[in-house]
C-alpha cells in the first residue's frame, strides 16, 4: 500500500522544534508563579518526609513464605528480617533510589537493584528466592544484581524501571530505551523498530507478565511491530528482559528477540495517583488496593500532538490514545489471579489546507489516512504445590486496521486509490508447569490458540510500467497447537540446560505437522569461578510468515501464498561467549553470534526478501509469495553495564553485525546492515534530588535500493503511487551516511507531604548533527499544482528531488506529579 516512512519522520521531526516553543510557551505563561512557589517552598519541605517499603519474601517455586530473611538496604546500613509470616517493612527512608539485597540460608541471595523511594508511593516488593545447592555446601556465592538464567546464561540483558524512566532521549519508551543495549539497532526514521542482530522488525515477540501481545507500539505497521510512539506505560514496570538468542521453550514463533515485561505489584495502603504532562501527551495512572487481597493498577493517556500540528500547519494530524490495566488478586497462599488489559485508538488524517511547499504537497499527495485499534484482554491462574508451580495464561488479542486513499485527496468512487480493512483476532490459551526437584529445573506445557483473520483490499498498484487492480476479500479461521518442554541442570560448575518445542498451525499440508516444526535447544554455561563463566547455546527456532502473507488472494480468489507452499520461518542459532560479573554492581559480556535463515518469504511482484521490510507504516507482505529466501546473519557484541554503584550507573556497548538474504542466487545484504552500533549510555545522582543523564548512539550507515526513475515518473503509474519506486534490481547498491547523536537529560525532583514533583529537561541530538538520506523524488509542478508533462515523452512526467535531511534538536519539557 501506498506510504512514505521517511517523509513522514523527516517533517515530524523537523517541525518538532517549533512544536516545542510553543509547549514551552504555554506552560511557562500558566505555571511560572505556580512553580516559582513550589521552589520557595521546597527548601523547607524537602528532606522531612520519609518513604516506606514493604514486601514478602519467599521460595519462588512454592509460594511458601520464607520468616526471619534478611532484608538490607547496604548503601545507608538498613535492614530487617521478615516475620513468620515472611513480610517486612522498612520505614523513615529517606526519599531516594537504592538496592535491596534480600538473603536467607539455603536461597541464592538476591538483589534488587534501584528501588525508587518517595514519600508518596509506598513500595510493595515481592521477593521470590531460589534454593541453591552451592549455598547448602557453603560454596562461597557473591551476590550480583545480573542474574542469570538456567535457560538462558547468555544473549538476556534486564533494565529496571528506573534505568527506563531516566534514559535520555527514551522519553520513558520502551522501544527506544533498550537501543541502548548490544544487538539492537534502529531505523534513522525516528521509528520504534527493533532491530535484533540483523534480524527484521517482524522477528521480535513480547510479553506482558506473561501473557503475549502482538505490538507495544501506536500506529503499528500490520505484518511487523514497529510504529512511531509506543504503548506501554512504564509505571507498570518492574523491568524488562532482552531476549536476543537462547529463547526458552515456553516462548516460540519468534527468530530474533523475546521480551518479558515485568509488571510491579499494586500498593496495598491506599489509592496513589500519577499525572504526567509531556512534550505529546497527558496521561494519569492510579494505583491502589480495590480489598484485602486485591490491587488495582490502571493508567490513560491522550496526544495533543493533532492540535499543536494544525496550529503549525503540518499536512497530517496524528492522534493516539491508550490504557492499560492490571488487576491482581490472593485467593490465598498458594493461589493467585491477575486480569491484565491494554489497548491503543490512532487516528492520522490530512490536513489539505497544509498545502503550499513542495515538502506538504510531497506528503499530501501520497500519505492515506489511518484508522486503527488493538487491544489485549488476558488472565493468569496461578497454582502453588510443595515443589511446582502450574500458572494458565487466557488472552484475546485483536488488531482492526484501516488505510484509504483517493487520487488529490477528492473522496469520490473514480478518485479511490486504495480501501484496506483488516482485523487479526487471537483466542490463547497456554499451560506452563515448573517443578524443582534433586537440582532439576523442569518445565513443560502446551498451547492452543484460535485464529481469525479477515481482509478486505482494493488497491492500484504498480506492476512493471502499468497499473494493476488488487480487488479481493479473505477469511481464515485458523487453529495454533504447540507442546514444549525444557529440563536444567548444575552439575558442580557446569549449568546445562535441554529444551524442545514443536508447533503447528491449521493452514495448510506445509504447517500443520508440528514435527516438521521441532525446535530443540541445548545451553551450556561453565563457572570458571565465583566471577567468569563461558557460555554456548545453540537452537532451531520457527516463526510464522505474518497473516498479511498467509490470507493474501490472487484475482481468482485463490490463496494463492497457501498454493505458493508457504511454511514456517526456520532460524538456527549459535551463540558463544563469555561474562565477568564485578562485585561493584557491574558485568561484562563478549559474545559471538551466527544465525542462518530458510523458508524467508519471498515477494514474487518485485522478487525481495520479506526479510527487508517492515521499516514503513502501513502493512507489510500483501502480496504473492513463495519460501524461496534464505538469509544469515552474524558479528560480535561487547557489553559493559554498571547498575546504579555511589551515584554512578551507565552502559557501554558495541556490536559488529552483517545481515544478508538473498532474493534469487546470490546473498545481498539486508536492510539491517548497519556493520557497526555504538551506545554509550550512563549519568550521575546528584546530592538534592538533582541527576544527569547522557546517551551517544552511532549507527553504520544504513544500505538502501534506488529509485527507478523511469517506471516512477511514467504517468500512469505516477498518478497511482505519487512516490518513488524502488528498483529492486539495485537491491541496497547504496548507503546512507553513519547517523549518531547526543541525548540529554536533565532531572530535579522535589518531596512534599502529600506531593512528588518530577521537573525534566530532556534534548535529543544536542549538537544538531544532520545526515543526508535518500533524497525524495516528486514530479515538478505548474503554477495551479498540476504535474507537468515531459514535453519529449508524454507517456512522462517531469521530475525533480527533495533533499531529505535526517536530525534535529527535540527538546522536550516535562512534568510528573505524585499524589
Amino acid at each position: 500500500m501506498p506510504n512514505s516512512d521517511s517523509a513522514f519522520i523527516f517533517l515530524y521531526a523537523s517541525n518538532f522544534a517549533l512544536v516545542f516553543l510553543f509547549i514551552s510557551f504555554a506552560f511557562y505563561q500558566n505555571m511560572k508563579s505556580r512553580l516559582l512557589i513550589l521552589l520557595l517552598l521546597a527548601s523547607s519541605f524537602l528532606y522531612a518526609q520519609k518513604g516506606v517499603i514493604k514486601g514478602r519474601v519467599f521460595n519462588e517455586i512454592n509460594n511458601e513464605s520464607l520468616p526471619f530473611a534478611n532484608v538490607t538496604i547496604p548503601s545507608i546500613s538498613v535492614g530487617t528480617t521478615t516475620d513468620a509470616n515472611g513480610n517486612f517493612v522498612l520505614i523513615d527512608l529517606k526519599p531516594g533510589v537504592y538496592n535491596i539485597e534480600v538473603s536467607f540460608i539455603g536461597f541464592k541471595t538476591r538483589i534488587i537493584p534501584e528501588v525508587a523511594i518517595t514519600n508518596v508511593t509506598q513500595v510493595v516488593l515481592e521477593i521470590g528466592l531460589k534454593e541453591d545447592s552451592e549455598v547448602l555446601q557453603a560454596v562461597d556465592v557473591v551476590a550480583n544484581p545480573f542474574e542469570n538464567k538456567e535457560e538462558s546464561p547468555l544473549s538476556v540483558q534486564s533494565l529496571g524501571v528506573n534505568e527506563i524512566r531516566r534514559s535520555a532521549g527514551g522519553n520513558q519508551d520502551i522501544s527506544i530505551v533498550v537501543q541502548s543495549l548490544p544487538g539492537v539497532a534502529s531505523t534513522v526514521s525516528f521509528r520504534n523498530d527493533l532491530i535484533i542482530r540483523g534480524g527484521g522488525p517482524n522477528e521480535n515477540r513480547f510479553y506482558l507478565d506473561g501473557i503475549e501481545i502482538p505490538n507495544i507500539n501506536h500506529f503499528a505497521t500490520q505484518g511487523s511491530s514497529g510504529g512511531p510512539v509506543g504503548i506501554i506505560n512504564v509505571n507498570f514496570l518492574e523491568g524488562v528482559d532482552l531476549y536476543t538468542g537462547v529463547f526458552p521453550a515456553e516462548r516460540g514463533n519468534t527468530l530474533s528477540s523475546v521480551m518479558e515485561l515485568r509488571l510491579k505489584e499494586g500498593r496495598d495502603d491506599r489509592m496513589g495517583y500519577r499525572a504526567q504532562l509531556g512534550a505529546s501527551d497527558i496521561g494519569l495512572t492510579i494505583d491502589g488496593p480495590l480489598g484485602a487481597n486485591t490491587s488495582l493498577i490502571a493508567s490513560v493517556r491522550r496526544s495533543y500532538l493533532q492540535f499543536l500540528f494544525s496550529l503549525l500547519e503540518l499536512p497530517f494530524l496524528p492522534t493516539y490514545n491508550d490504557a492499560q490495566f492490571k488487576i491482581k488478586h490472593k485467593i490465598n497462599d498458594k493461589n493467585e489471579i491477575t486480569f491484565l488489559g491494554i489497548g491503543a485508538y490512532d487516528i492520522s488524517t490530512l490536513n489539505t489546507e497544509a498545502n503550499e511547499t513542495e515538502n506538504q504537497q510531497y506528503l499530501l499527495a501520497n500519505l492515506p489516512e489511518y484508522n486503527q485499534w488493538n487491544y489485549t484482554l488476558g488472565v493468569k491462574y496461578t497454582n502453588y504445590r510443595q515443589n511446582s508451580f502450574t500458572s494458565v495464561f487466557l488472552s484475546r488479542s485483536h488488531l482492526f486496521n484501516n488505510a484509504e486513499k483517493y487520487r488529490n485527496n477528492l473522496r469520490t468512487d473514480e478518485n479511490l486509490i486504495l480501501n484496506y480493512e483488516s482485523q487479526e483476532i487471537e483466542n490463547k490459551m497456554r499451560v506452563e508447569n515448573t517443578i524443582r526437584t534433586r537440582g532439576y529445573k523442569i518445565v513443560f506445557g502446551g498451547g492452543l490458540e484460535q485464529v481469525t483473520y479477515t481482509n478486505s483490499t482494493y488497491n492500484l498498484v504498480a506492476v512493471g510500467d502499468s497499473v494493476q487492480t488488487i480487488n479481493y476479500f479473505t477469511r481464515l479461521e485458523m487453529w495454533k497447537y504447540s507442546a514444549f518442554g525444557s529440563v536444567s541442570k548444575a552439575f558442580g560448575r557446569l549449568q546445562t540446560s535441554l529444551g524442545l518445542r514443536m508447533d503447528g498451525l491449521s493452514y495448510s499440508e506445509e504447517t500443520k505437522n508440528p514435527l516438521d516444526q521441532l525446535s530443540p535447544r541445548l545451553s551450556l554455561s561453565y563457572g570458571l569461578n565465583n566471577n567468569w563463566s563461558l557460555n554456548f547455546n545453540t537452537g532451531l527456532y520457527y516463526q510464522l510468515p505474518p497473516y498479511t502473507v498467509l490470507g493474501y488472494k490472487d484475482e481468482n480468489g485463490t490463496l494463492i501464498n497457501q498454493e505458493n507452499g508457504i511454511t514456517y520461518i526456520r532460524n538456527a542459532h549459535v551463540v558463544a561467549g563469555v561474562q565477568y560479573l564485578y562485585k561493584e554492581r557491574g558485568k561484562f559480556t563478549l559474545e559471538a553470534f551466527y544465525k542462518y535463515y530458510s523458508n524467508y518469504p519471498l515477494l514474487l511482484r518485485d522478487s525481495i526478501s520479506l526479510a527487508n521490510l517492515g521499516g514503513d507504516f502501513g502493512v507489510v507482505g500483501n502480496e504473492p509469495a513463495a519460501p524461496l529466501s534464505n538469509g544469515r546473519a552474524y558479528g560480535t557484541e561487547f557489553l559493559y553495564q554498571q547498575k546504579l554503584f555511589k551515584g554512578f550507573y551507565g552502559i557501554l556497548a558495541y556490536t559488529f553485525v552483517r545481515s544478508e538474504f538473498t532474493s534469487g542466487d546470490d546473498y545481498i545484504v539486508s536492510s539491517w546492515d548497519n556493520r557497526h552500533l555504538i551506545s554509550i549510555t550512563g549519568g550521575k545522582r546528584w546530592g538534592k534530588d538533582w541527576e544527569l543523564g547522557l546517551r551517544w548512539r552511532l549507527l553504520g550507515g544504513a544500505p538502501f535500493t534506488p529509485y527507478d526513475l523511469e517506471r516512477s515518473f511514467t504517468r500512469e503509474v505516477w498518478d497511482v503511487t505519487f512516490r518513488g519506486l524502488p528498483d529492486y534490481s539495485r537491491l541496497n547498491s547504496e548507503r546512507i551516511g553513519v547517523y549518531h547523536q547526543l541525548d540529554v537529560r536533565i532531572d530535579k525532583k522535589w518531596f512534599f507531604e502529600n506531593l512528588n514533583i518530577n521537573l525534566y529537561f530532556d534534548v535529543q541530538n544536542l549538537y544538531g548533527f544532520e545526515l543526508q538520506g535518500q533524497p525524495f523524488v516528486d514530479v515538478q509542478r505548474d503554477a495551479s499544482g498540476q504535474p507537468i508533462v515531459d514535453p519529449n515523452d508524454p507517456t512522462m512526467y517531469l521530475y525533480k528531488t527533495i533533499e531529505n535531511t535526517i536530525g534535529t534538536v527535540l527538546p522536550t519539557l516535562g512534568v510528573i506529579i505524585d499524589f
